[in-house]
């Protein structure tokens, strides 16, 4: 069987791997009433389940996973799942997306058992702001956990945050971030923001062009640098006089699907073959044991010719996704 490739030539050698739908903050763009738990429904993943699946994909050419959620870590066996995919050798690349709640308290254990680079959203550099967008007041022990990372030599860090009109995307709030990555060797990436199924009236009030950071990076003297072969849809910026890097993810800019490199899998087993998909193929059934290897190999090629070229989202089209912590982001 062949690598995972599409009808219009693209690989995916990436794939996003949803571990849990459940998160500890209430961000207005994805959670605001926080997380509800749906009774009756069936539960997520087993770590069973998860290295089932992950030793189909690495033999399909899958090399790079991320680890979401929800909050990957609120789950107890996260470790063992991290330890799990580490043992597939095929699996080089193994990276995270976190809010960072516990990271000052994980830092030790994170490196130790080998993730290769981790994502930590963080809206704002202002306390208050923070905890506004968030709920939570945690904002010193992540910049804590951040510090503990480089302290310990941990090189592949990056912040994102969702570019929300209003409240983070002010040229101060924008000043700030050009202070953090001065002087720390970390990409900060802002986000546009997308809408879902749930955020239409959220969308339209705090909706701003991710080109207000572009302008400003501009000016500024940054300059574009070309995309790498497995990295995600950034757009990056570098500047001499600073140590870390700038970038910006803008789902409705045009072309933004022509070097889509991923898929993605939710916490309860359904092959999304886009963030804004119309359709999810539940992969579960062929889960249960390694035996089913082959028989879930081709479920997940013959998937690979419905994957459109688009994600339509300048159309309006959100598809059947109703929040963004239902697929892992």
């Amino acid at each position: 069987m062949g690598a995972l490739t599409d009808s219009f030539g693209r690989t995916f050698p990436y794939i996003r791997l949803s571990i849990t739908d459940v998160c500890n903050f209430k961000c207005g763009y994805c959670l605001p009433n926080g997380y509800f738990k749906q009774e009756n429904k069936p539960g997520f993943l087993t770590l069973d389940e998860i290295s089932n699946l992950v030793s189909a994909l690495s033999e399909l050419g899958v090399s790079k996973i991320r680890l979401t959620g929800g909050e990957p870590t609120v789950r107890k066996d996260f470790f063992d799942i991290l330890k799990n995919i580490k043992s597939k050798g095929k699996i080089n690349n193994l990276v995270m997306t976190t809010n960072g709640y516990k990271l000052n308290q994980i830092a030790d254990q994170l490196i130790k058992d080998g993730i290769n680079g981790i994502n930590i959203s963080i809206d704002s550099l202002d306390r208050n702001k923070f905890k506004e967008i968030t709920g939570h007041d945690r904002l010193p022990q992540i910049l804590e956990g951040i510090k503990i990372l480089q302290d310990k030599g941990f090189a592949n860090i990056k912040v994102n945050a969702v570019l929300l009109k209003n409240i983070n995307d002010s040229e101060a709030d924008f000043d700030s971030w050009e202070q953090f990555v001065k002087e720390n060797a970390i990409d900060f990436r802002y986000i546009e923001l997308m809408q879902t199924g749930d955020s239409l009236e959220y969308f339209r009030k705090y909706h701003v062009s991710a080109s207000v950071f572009k302008n400003y990076l501009i000016k500024k003297n940054w300059n574009e640098v070309a995309r790498v072969a497995d990295a995600g849809p950034s757009i990056n910026f570098v500047h001499s006089n600073y140590k870390g890097k700038f970038g910006i993810i803008a789902p409705y800019s045009k072309d933004f699907c022509k070097t889509c490199n991923r898929l993605r899998i939710t916490a309860k087993g359904e092959l999304r073959l886009c963030l804004f998909g119309n359709t999810g193929t539940n992969l579960r059934p062929l889960l249960q044991s390694p035996d089913q290897k082959n028989e879930l190999k081709i479920l997940i090629l013959k998937q690979l010719n419905f994957k459109k070229e688009s994600h339509y989202l300048e159309l309006g089209d959100t598809g059947i996704t109703p929040h963004l912590a239902s697929i892992g982001g």
